[in-house]
């Protein structure tokens, strides 16, 4: 079973107390076997997603995948967007649950007891801190002043 694809935006790297957004791609999926002789479809799809942001926080599990947002979208609060409040590097890790039904010999479809978890490769993020700083030097007049 293929895991979700775990997306961060920004990435590879955020600020301190921006809203970082993360979300999953996740899709069904369908296997075709043979199990004692007899063609086996098990079919699944995500049911829910865990996300472990590497700061020590996790939201989930949820039904919420999470969405893209638009180029000109920044700071925005999102159902599973993060805020770091220290700078460093971590490494969001996505785990999503999936449940199931088979089909044996093209039968009717039975469902599957349980659910199977599959972690996805954790995407590695760089935290900064940014800070801002007025200065009354001309560049052009002084091209060795502070901030130039």
């Amino acid at each position: 079973m293929a895991p979700a694809l775990s997306v961060v935006e920004p990435e590879p790297a955020t600020l301190v107390n921006y809203n970082t957004n993360v979300y999953a791609e996740a899709e069904r999926q369908q296997f075709d076997t043979t199990l004692a002789g007899y063609p086996v479809t098990v079919r699944v799809h995500p049911i829910e997603y865990t996300w472990d942001y590497g700061d020590g926080t996790v939201f989930g599990p949820s039904p919420l995948s999470g969405y893209p947002l638009s180029e000109d979208d920044w700071d925005l609060v999102t159902d599973t967007s993060h805020r770091y409040t220290e700078t460093g590097d971590v490494d969001v890790t996505l785990t999503t649950a999936f449940e199931g039904e088979y089909s044996i010999a093209g039968g009717p479809w039975l469902r599957v007891d349980g659910t199977s978890v599959v972690t996805s490769e954790a995407v590695p993020l760089t935290v900064w801190r940014a800070e801002v700083r007025n200065y009354a030097d001309d560049c052009i007049e002084n091209p060795s002043g502070i901030g130039c």
